[in-house]
């Protein structure tokens, strides 16, 4: 669990400007940051086999970039089922316990009366729990839109306010006419010799270094 929380911390410093950022695992000669390698390829059918050798090969932080949607990618690279809807759940849940105990607590215990009960409403007693039912919904509503919302931004890495791939050329021109494999150094498969010769055994016409800014 501390590995994971220190790798996650690592992760949002790498994000936004002004945090402690993640030790760089590989750096070039002259001390810069090493971001990864990306492979350009020209066709659908290319990039696919790529894909699924990446996959296979047990890499887990990388991407791949294309002009178009591909059908069925998904499969081809891996991609596991988000943990987005647990977060969303725990957060919902909270949302409605909290508005439970809130309501209970305002209403049987801060509120007093001159007898020493809460707020009496139509003879009930001060626990039921049914008139908080409107309460609860709400806020569990909103804690899980605010959790869908951070959640997907911060699983995806989000807000980025520049990434080191649009400094390749090779790469802008997935918006129109080449497809793009990228592997991130902080993979733990990642290695600069045994990546690059992966991507080139995969059919790629060009494999480039990607230096990341300090």
């Amino acid at each position: 669990m501390a590995s994971r929380l220190s790798e996650m911390k690592g992760m949002i410093g790498d994000y936004l400007p002004g945090l402690p950022r993640s030790a760089p695992r590989f750096v070039t000669e002259d001390g810069t940051r090493v971001f990864g390698v990306i492979a350009t390829f020209s066709t659908t059918p290319a990039v696919v086999h790529a894909a699924e050798l990446v996959r296979d090969a047990g890499y887990r932080k990388w991407d791949l970039n294309s002009p178009f949607p591909i059908h069925d990618i998904e499969n081809s690279m891996g991609f596991r089922k988000t943990q987005l809807p647990y977060h969303v759940f725990g957060a919902a849940m909270f949302g409605v316990l909290l508005a439970a105990a809130l309501q209970w607590f305002t209403n049987h215990f801060d509120y007093q009366t001159g007898e020493g009960f809460g707020y009496i409403v139509q003879g009930k007693p001060t626990s039921a729990w049914e008139a908080y039912v409107p309460i609860m919904f709400e806020l569990g509503v909103l804690h899980a839109a605010f959790a869908a919302l951070f959640g997907m931004l911060m699983l995806n890495g989000l807000p980025r306010w520049n990434h080191p791939l649009f400094s390749s050329e090779s790469f802008l021109r997935t918006s129109d006419d080449r497809f793009v494999i990228g592997i991130e150094a902080n993979d733990p498969s990642f290695d600069p010799e045994a990546t690059k010769r992966l991507l080139e055994e995969a059919g790629a016409e060009t494999v480039e270094l990607i230096e990341e800014d300090a």
